[in-house]
């Protein structure tokens, strides 16, 4: 390990010893920011269970994370996996709800799939007295807000939440992440297909980078691709804003309590 991955795992450690709480549960996608995670995870000693939760998965990603899965099981004494799969669980939730047309195009069921999967994980943390690492990375997490509410974003703790894309994927060949993995275009795994994360956010994570860190430079020698970039950052980060700042509390004046 680095530097950096030996700082993260000590934060992981003394998190856990100070919550009381004794492992870590990590949904696991086929994907580099689970993939990561799930190995600093497992470097902290403690107790870590690694979960796939296929629900009509695409057979690429369902291999990669079987793949990661079963190599950290290798390396790790202190690593158990699982596969709870919520296919099934997903079409009833899908034919009880009513016939209503999408104006999302698909979007609420997808952030669906990812709500089933939160509360997978939180019930087997539970039994485990145990908690559930988050796997978004800061582009996603405060940037753009790559995340669906109350699913993926609903965890205990984010390990590589200040790390961005680029850097998330140096940490993960540092870490032995298999090259599978490593040379996967991103997906947050929600439609079933093959799609990308840049073809769902128009950019790319490097060109997503580039617009978070420049968004109080001087624009006069942007070149036009970098006008576009930026012009599509800001929208998504304005866009999300509810995501990523704490939620609306509505304050009562002393004047309205009984």
């Amino acid at each position: 390990m680095n530097v950096l991955a030996q700082h993260i795992v000590s934060w992981l450690k003394e998190y856990a010893r100070t919550a009381h709480m004794e492992g870590w549960v990590v949904g696991v996608s086929g994907g580099i920011d689970s993939a990561v995670t799930s190995t600093l995870c497992a470097e902290t000693g403690l107790p870590t269970w690694v979960v796939e939760m296929p629900i009509h998965q695409h057979p690429d990603q369902v291999s990669r994370a079987q793949t990661h899965m079963q190599s950290l099981e290798r390396r790790f004494d202190n690593v158990s996996r699982a596969r709870v799969d919520l296919t099934e669980v997903y079409d009833r939730l899908v034919a009880a709800l009513p016939e209503a047309e999408d104006a999302s195009g698909g979007l609420t069921l997808a952030n669906s799939r990812a709500r089933l999967r939160m509360t997978t994980l939180y019930a087997l943390a539970a039994q485990r007295r145990a908690l559930v690492a988050g796997t978004g990375n800061k582009v996603e997490d405060f940037g753009v807000g790559f995340y669906t509410k109350y699913g993926d974003g609903g965890v205990d703790i984010s390990p590589i939440a200040d790390l961005v894309k680029t850097e998330v994927f140096a940490l993960g060949a540092v870490l032995g992440v298999g090259q599978e993995i490593l040379d996967a275009p991103p997906t947050d795994g929600l439609w079933g297909d093959d799609r990308t994360d840049e073809d769902q956010l128009g950019a790319s994570y490097p060109e997503l980078e580039w617009a978070m860190a420049n968004t109080d430079s001087d624009p006069s020698g942007w070149t036009e691709r970098q006008r576009e970039v930026m012009v599509l950052y800001t929208r998504l980060n304005r866009a999300n804003q509810h995501k990523m700042n704490p939620i609306p509390v509505c304050q009562i004046p002393e004047h309205l309590r009984a």
